[in-house]
Order: structure tokens, then sequence, then C-alpha cells
């Protein structure tokens, strides 16, 4: 399924924040694939996030003439215009949210953009926003917040499930071990999601490069952007 392999690895980073630059550098040395989802209003915005228990972080947006060239190689997606909870719209605002961000960054990226993240946390969509997504828009799958904990494919591509996310460092590295030891007799997929200036908190970035370094370089499997592993294109 995979270009003739049974298992693909994936990664997927919120809000196009300048700490994806770094990130990217250590995905290409590794050879690995990601898909980046951005709210195209922000770019260009400096911000920063209050974590808790003091820990504040830049949460800089990448400047919108920066945004081909630095997620070159990689996919970019929807991340809604402006990071509402869609659930919370009526159906025309949650269109031109996902919409119209769609049209801005496939106009910035030179290519069409199919793939989205919803954005917010807590319950961040439902069976109706994903509804209106698949009928009224172009794109073709939606990242949903939760994760599964497993690598199964599944059958609703707008509600779609990560398999873990990125700071989860224990259930992250059991997991890989999981995925690469493992012979599958059907296609399998894991799938990584987070922020990429969550590394920043604690430092992380070494810890998440022994990942990285582990789960690449395998010759059984395949390493794709989002669209390229849940669509095939």
């Amino acid at each position: 399924m995979f270009a003739g392999k049974m298992k693909a690895v994936t990664f997927s980073y919120d809000d196009g924040v300048t700490q994806d630059i770094r990130f990217i550098e250590l995905l290409n040395k590794y050879g690995l694939k990601a898909t980046f989802n951005i709210n195209s209003e922000k770019l260009g915005l400096k911000e920063h996030i209050d974590m808790g228990g003091g820990q504040r972080a830049n949460h800089f947006k990448v400047e919108p003439g920066d945004v081909r060239s630095v997620y070159a190689g990689h996919e970019v997606a929807v991340h809604t215009l402006t990071h509402p909870n869609l659930t919370q719209l009526d159906e025309p605002e949650v269109i031109r949210q996902v919409e119209q961000d769609r049209l801005n960054l496939s106009e910035l990226c030179g290519y069409e953009v199919v793939g989205m993240a919803y954005p917010c946390g807590g319950i961040n969509n439902d069976d109706r926003t994903a509804a209106i997504i698949r009928e009224h828009t172009g794109v073709k799958y939606a990242r949903a917040l939760e994760s599964s904990g497993n690598f199964d494919l599944q059958d609703n591509l707008y509600r779609f499930r990560s398999t873990v996310y990125h700071l989860d460092f224990d259930n992250l590295f059991r997991l890989a071990d999981e995925f690469v030891s493992a012979k599958f007799d059907s296609p399998k997929i894991f799938y990584i999601w987070g922020h990429t200036y969550e590394f920043d908190f604690a430092d992380t970035w070494g810890k998440y490069e022994e990942f990285l370094k582990f789960i690449s370089g395998r010759d059984d499997i395949f390493y794709g952007t989002n669209k390229e592993v849940l669509l095939g294109e």
C-alpha cells in the first residue's frame, strides 16, 4: 500500500511557528516527512504561550512570504484562519474558516492544499463539523485531537486520530519499538502529532531527536507526509 510496504510513519505539527524551522532540519537529517497545519491569518504574528508552572515560550509565526521555502519538501495543511473551536460555530463560519484558509495556503505554497488538523483543545471536532468540511470544502482529510494508541487504518478520514502525542515519551518509545519490530500482514500507520514550540519546554529537542533517529532509515517503512500516507498522493 505504501510504495509496496506495509508500514508508514508520518508526523503532524500545528500552528506554523518558527520552531518548525529547527524541526524541519531534524526531519531532513533523518529522511523523515511531516505535515504542518497553519492558520493563514496568524502568519507573521509575534505571540507567546503560557503552559503553566511559569513556563512561557515564543509562539512566533512564520512570515507569509517564507511559507513556501520553510516547508519545502513537506506538506502544508489547513488549521483554520484564526484557530477557533469549529464545533461552536455555525455552518457558514466553519466553511469560511476552513476553505479560506485552504485557499490562502494554496496560494502561498504554489500547490493545492487538501489536508487539515482541527484547532483547539478539548472537544474540537464532531460528526456535524466533519460533514460540513467534507461536503463544502476542498479538504480531503482532517486530523482530530484524540490519539488512538494503535497503528490501525481508519475509515473516517475527516476525524482521523493520530497514534500518539509526541511528548508522551513513554508511549512514544514503546510504540516505536513495537512498530519497528512487528511484521504486519496488513497496512499500518505510525502517526505522531504535536507542536514544535513544546520542545522548548524542558528542552526536549535532544530526547525527541533520539526518537527520530530510532524510527528512521528502515527499509520496510515508508516515510511520507499525511497526504502521501493517507491519500496515496
